[in-house]
């Protein structure tokens, strides 16, 4: 690390001690109970869970590159080391195994097997942070009350947590110590109302720290005006005292590194750890109130240089730790200097103030991570997942009951494989979308257009649907948009088109694809069924173009032109064909009507189909700038609007729509010659009379949009659409009678 290096992490870490001092302070004091636990319930030394976690504070904490994640003994790992040491024959073998361990974990970092935990789904990491708020609920309950549950006070996670609850619930309300529930009590009451009391105005406390102190402020008052209140013994923290600093270490056994169980243990202790450290660090990550992104390479690399020391020099298996972590977020810590400092608390409280410490009552802690349980256990969040559906909310709620009932990774594993079978489940639903392109036609054509991967998981959908078409339909697949086709889906449409399809009298058609369905992995379009874009250089060539498209979408064979517009800068790259004027009153695409990519026209809206001088302005600006080489006047059969102007004629002879005065100032329309028989033909009538008359107006008030096209380099025409039968009426292009000179 080079000296700006150092500068920036200087920076970092020291930029908010004002929040990360008292964080890591009250992380340090969650930590130590941890510790000890741990180490009980791994059948190790209790010293050795205290090295953990100094370690993990220490060493890892300055390696890490993650802001709030904090590591320490791994609970994960605890049933696994009580079978190691057991199966090793001594704690010193099992201490070389958790070293070649840490080895294997830096490798795996640098080989950058962190990316796994980018494809951890995000409803399995919130399942991951309410069952570890449910176990600290339920785990922390009987501290708070100061009911001994076991022969020791310390937390065991190597134990089912409902395991005996019926003899717990009995154990609490038989054996309630008063002193603890009241400092329980106050507490939760101090943490839940504290930003509406002047105690927010203590800065340098965090409310979690200061009902620490306040504990152990409050037990030593007990004991002096209320002795029954007084709490002592299993009821405080207890960290073993050490005589020398030479017996804090224990060393590994190189003599049994050709032991084949030691690398088998080797390998279990890195890849469960590794596993366990991504989950907690994506879960920290989300706990993060910034979304700051840990590197996870980095994270593995870190942890192994931690698991190695700590195999070197007489601890317990270490991983990212998400109860302390989610402590550490929310005491407010901004940087890992909190994540130093209680490792360096840590190491200060082994070797000098363990009486100090040992005054702390245990319902202080309790209550700590009772609040933090409860938020991770949000209400608010289990809402907002069942909200989201099935597929978001199973894997979620599996994911909690299946940690509840086995171990973390186990019921991650078990949210992860619901989640994959939702996963599956939508791959099989969703390969292709399909649609009756002409339903009103005896024979049906019915379109199937693929997805842009096809794999062999679609099987089953693309089978059951083709399978189950009507005899006597057409069926077109449009492939024009796949990327990839699984060669097993190949060797279906080939069968389908051979046997099923012949034998059924359905006419097979594939689009986009060879005619021998070759089964290359990369699809090779066919473009034989498009047209190629340089070829459309001319008003007639595309007017052509349009009709053809228009043909067809009425004969149910669209072509998809997807392919063409894959990226969103290729629709401003390509000048347009044409600029299309149509009334507000015709909602139908004009893609699909006339079968065209996206960017091939310029929609122009207006009411019944008559333009003014501002919109013929725009369709100069569509020609002369964007390049559009075709003027396409398109109105509609059952023009709502125009119908509607001549009910009111009807209902009201005096009154007049400015949808009808330019026929009724040319004397094409008079409104007397109107009558309820033959409403529908003069609306019909009058909608043909404006597409005349708004080309006329275009001729005749534009200088420049008359001159290209009398020289035919812009094409001018009209068009009507009839509704019922989908099918558009194209009028030849205008020619003009002479060509002016006049250049504008």
């Amino acid at each position: 690390m080079d000296k700006k290096d150092n500068n920036t992490l200087s920076q970092g870490i020291f930029k908010n001690p004002s929040k990360d001092i008292p964080a890591g302070i009250v992380v340090f004091l969650v930590a130590l109970p941890l510790c000890l636990g741990i180490a009980l319930a791994s059948g190790a030394p209790l010293i050795s869970g205290l090295i953990s976690g100094m370690i993990g504070g220490l060493v890892i904490g300055l390696l890490s590159r993650s802001h709030t994640s904090v590591s320490g003994p791994a609970a994960s790992l605890s049933a696994v080391v009580l079978v190691a040491i057991q199966l090793l024959g001594s704690f010193q073998v099992f201490l070389l195994a958790l070293m070649i361990g840490g080895l294997i974990q830096i490798a795996l970092g640098f080989l950058k097997a962190g990316a796994i935990a980018d494809y951890i789904p995000t409803n399995i990491i919130k399942g991951l942070l309410a069952a570890i708020g449910l176990i600290l609920v339920f785990s922390q309950l009987p501290y708070a009350v100061g009911v001994e549950i076991d022969d020791s006070r310390l937390l065991d996670y190597s134990k089912d947590t409902f395991a005996g609850f019926e003899e717990r619930v009995l154990m609490v309300v038989s054996s309630i110590a008063p002193g603890a529930l009241v400092l329980s009590i106050i507490s939760l009451g101090i943490m839940i109302f504290w930003d509406k009391t002047p105690l927010k105005r203590l800065k340098l406390f965090p409310p979690s720290l200061f009902v620490v102190i306040l504990g152990v402020a409050l037990n030593q008052l007990f004991k002096v005006f209320v002795p029954e209140l007084f709490l002592e013994g299993v009821h405080l923290v207890n960290i073993p005292e050490v005589s020398q600093f030479s017996s804090l270490f224990t060393f590994p056994d190189f003599a049994a590194i050709s032991n084949g169980k030691v690398w088998t243990y080797a390998f279990t202790i890195a890849i469960i750890g590794s596993i366990a450290t991504l989950l907690n660090l994506e879960a920290t990550d989300n706990l993060d109130p910034h979304k700051r992104r840990s590197p996870p390479n980095q994270e593995l690399v870190a942890q192994g240089v931690g698991n190695t020391l700590t195999g070197l020099l007489g601890g317990i298996p270490i991983t990212s730790v998400i109860v302390r972590s989610s402590v550490n977020i929310e005491a407010g810590a901004e940087s890992k200097l909190s994540t130093l400092i209680h490792g360096f608390l840590l190491t200060i409280s082994v070797l000098f103030l363990s009486n100090i410490i040992n005054l702390i009552p245990l319902a202080s802690l309790a209550s700590i991570l009772l609040l933090v349980g409860y938020k991770l256990t949000s209400f608010h969040m289990i809402r907002q997942m069942y909200h989201k559906g099935w597929p978001q909310f199973l894997p979620f709620a599996v994911t909690i009951i299946g940690i509840l009932l086995t171990d973390v990774l186990l019921g991650v594993l078990i949210g992860s494989a619901i989640s994959v079978f939702f996963l599956l489940r939508s791959n099989f639903h969703n390969p292709y979308f399909i649609e009756t392109t002409n339903p009103t036609n005896k024979k049906k054509t019915i379109r199937l257009e693929l997805s842009n991967e096809v794999s062999f998981l679609n099987k089953p959908a693309i089978k059951r649907t083709l399978w189950n078409l009507p005899k006597g339909s057409k069926v077109i697949v449009d492939a024009s948009f796949s990327s990839y086709i699984e060669p097993d889906i190949i060797e279906i449409f080939k069968d389908y088109k051979q046997t099923f399809a012949v034998e059924n009298n359905i006419d097979f058609s594939i689009l986009g694809m060879g005619e021998n369905l070759s089964s290359k992995k990369k699809i090779i379009l066919d473009r034989k069924d498009t047209q190629d874009r340089t070829d459309l250089n001319s008003p007639q060539k595309i007017l052509n173009f349009l009709e053809e498209g228009n043909k067809r979408y009425t004969d149910g064979d669209l072509v998809s032109r997807r392919y063409q517009n894959k990226k969103l800068k290729d629709f401003i790259k390509v000048d347009p064909l044409a600029v299309m004027v149509n009334c507000i009153d015709m909602r139908e695409p004009l893609n699909m009507l006339m079968n065209t990519g996206i960017g091939d026209l310029i929609p122009l809206k207006v009411a019944g189909n008559l333009l003014d001088r501002h919109l013929i302005e725009s369709i100069e600006i569509s020609c002369r700038k964007q390049k559009a080489r075709l003027i396409l006047i398109m109105g509609n059969t059952s023009n709502k609007l125009i119908l509607s102007s001549l009910k009111k004629i009807l209902e009201n002879p005096d009154s007049c729509s400015p949808l009808l005065v330019p026929a009724i100032n040319e004397k094409f329309f008079k409104p007397e010659q109107l009558t309820k028989a033959n409403l529908e033909e003069w609306s019909e009538r009058l909608m043909a009379w404006n597409l005349e008359f708004s080309k006329n107006l275009i001729l005749s008030q534009n200088q420049y949009l008359n001159h290209e096209i009398s020289l035919g380099k812009i094409g001018l025409c009209t068009a009507i659409f009839d509704r019922k039968s989908g099918k558009i009426e194209f009028s030849p292009l205008h020619i003009s009678e002479k060509v002016t000179n006049n250049n504008p």
